[in-house]
């Protein structure tokens, strides 16, 4: 093995130990030792050329890698940005339809909030003590009954309200409403005491009265009058069949008798002797006997429109004509006539006005004890 020595160095000790012997260098001429530098220039300067180039042609190669990391990092990207962006519009589309659901939702929570408000109302209502639902009840019923008979003038409707409202404060037998028995009690007595026309019975008699209008008979038609032949005498009826000339004479006046009387009564069935205060009444023709009996339906019939739509002032006037007619023109001494002017003076007599009552104390005492509470 031997050892090159480089210039200016020392040459190393021997070592000692060593087995082999050492041996000395040769001296190189200086002409060798330029061309030895020159190799060793060039032997570096060839070595590092060939650093640079495998340096060179690892960055290239680096580089390369680079590029290509780079392009598919690039196509990864556009992906993920694609991606993203069909996400994007996918929770836009989930915001919409959650947004929409939101309102939906706040739509039903104001519905199930007003719900609730009702359904409070309502229990709050329906918790409300016994005592305030009777007064309540009575209140309306008095009202309504009121109503009913303002329209139909009739005071029914309104004792009929009374009555229950009594009926059931007697039944819930609350001392705190005895102010409100007594006030329906006087109430009650007050519209009894009241003569109210009931319009179903009068109309009822008129309609009679109108049929009765055709049956009845004029003081222009003579109608003859039945009277009952004179008995014959009891005497000769009872007494016992005799012989003779006494039976024979007896038999001669009893028959002489009877045949006067037929005589008699057929001669005054002949003449008619009346009294007539209007002489117009027995100067009407047949035909206008006809329309003055339409006429006095007439007047009755309005008579009955007026007492329905309680016009009591015009029922009043066409009875009053229909009384007239029937004193002028027909006969008097008639039953039919007479049963006829019966019935329109009945009518006549209770079609009138009367104000209603109104249970103004009731009411008054029901507003106490609700106010009370």
């Amino acid at each position: 093995m031997h050892t090159i020595l480089r210039v200016n160095e020392t040459p190393p000790k021997p070592d000692p130990s060593s087995a082999e012997p050492v041996l000395p260098l040769p001296v190189l001429p200086p002409k060798q030792r330029r061309n030895l530098w020159l190799m060793l220039v060039l032997a570096v300067f060839a070595l590092a050329l060939l650093a640079s180039l495998g340096i060179a042609v690892s960055s290239q190669k680096r580089v390369r890698t680079i590029e290509q990391e780079l392009a598919r990092r690039q196509q990864d990207t556009q992906g993920q940005a694609t991606e993203a962006r069909m996400l994007a519009k996918q929770a836009q589309d989930t915001a919409r339809e959650s947004a929409a659901k939101v309102a939906l939702l706040e739509a039903r929570l104001a519905e199930v909030a007003l719900q609730r408000t009702q359904l409070e109302d309502l229990i709050q209502s329906l918790s409300r003590s016994r005592d305030e639902n009777l007064v309540v009840d009575i209140e309306a019923g008095l009202r309504v009954a009121q109503q009913q008979s303002s329209i139909t003038g009739s005071a029914e409707p309104l004792v009929a309200a009374l009555k229950q409202a009594d009926e059931r404060l007697t039944r819930y037998s609350q001392p705190r409403l005895d102010g409100v028995r007594r006030a329906v009690a006087r109430d009650l007595d007050r519209v009894k005491a009241v003569g109210v026309a009931d319009i179903s019975t009068l109309t009822i008699r008129l309609d009679e009265a109108v049929r009765l209008v055709d049956d009845l008979p004029m003081l222009a038609q003579a109608t003859p009058r039945k009277e009952p032949l004179r008995p014959e005498p009891k005497a000769a009826a009872s007494a016992p069949p005799t012989s003779g000339p006494a039976s024979w004479w007896a038999s001669v006046t009893g028959g002489w008798d009877h045949a006067v009387d037929v005589a008699w009564n057929e001669v005054r069935s002949l003449v008619r002797v009346t009294t007539i205060p209007h002489p117009e009444a027995a100067l009407l023709s047949p035909e206008q006997a006809f329309f003055l009996r339409e006429n006095l339906k007439l007047r009755l019939l309005n008579a009955r429109l007026a007492l329905l739509s309680r016009q009591f002032d015009t029922t009043q006037t066409d009875l009053q004509a229909a009384q007239a007619m029937l004193d002028r023109y027909f006969d008097r001494s008639s039953r039919r006539t007479t049963v006829a002017a019966d019935l329109v003076k009945q009518v006549l007599a209770s079609a009138r006005q009367v104000a209603l009552p109104r249970p103004d104390e009731t009411l008054a005492a029901l507003a106490a004890a609700a106010a009370g509470r």
